[in-house]
């Protein structure tokens, strides 16, 4: 988790321009662009942006949920089912979302590390004009 806020903060401030990422897109070194890196790297940029919001908001509001409705006496025979498989549904939710945070911090990295190589081009092309 923390990882993933560290990435967001440091592409957040190094990400100054972020119109220079249009029409950059994402290749690993050596591979074939995938077919759902169709998206340029300002596309990604503005959804990582979005997506960090709900990432905090969604991590802020989860210890506020309570039940919904006024009824709270269950059958008790429904709630030893549901309570049985409570922590497989929890491991495999956890597990969910920690992929997803892997997923968006590697896309962050990755974003962040195009960006400093796109700057480190521009700047050698104005050493190189200006001699």
């Amino acid at each position: 988790m923390e990882q993933y806020f560290s990435a967001t903060q440091k592409m957040e401030q190094e990400v100054m321009f972020p119109s220079l990422l249009r029409g950059v897109f994402l290749q690993e070194e050596g591979a074939a662009p995938a077919a759902e890196s169709r998206t340029d790297l300002y596309e990604r940029y503005q959804l990582l942006k979005a997506i960090k919001p709900m990432v905090e908001k969604g991590l802020a509001s989860g210890g506020d949920q309570s039940p919904s409705g006024a009824d709270t006496d269950t059958d008790p025979a429904l709630d030893e089912g549901a309570d049985s498989n409570l922590e497989e549904r929890l491991s495999h939710h956890v597990n969910g979302l920690q992929q997803v945070l892997t997923d968006l911090t590697k896309n962050t990295n990755a974003l962040t590390r195009r960006y400093s190589q796109i700057l480190e081009q521009i700047n050698l092309s104005e050493d190189q004009s200006s001699s």
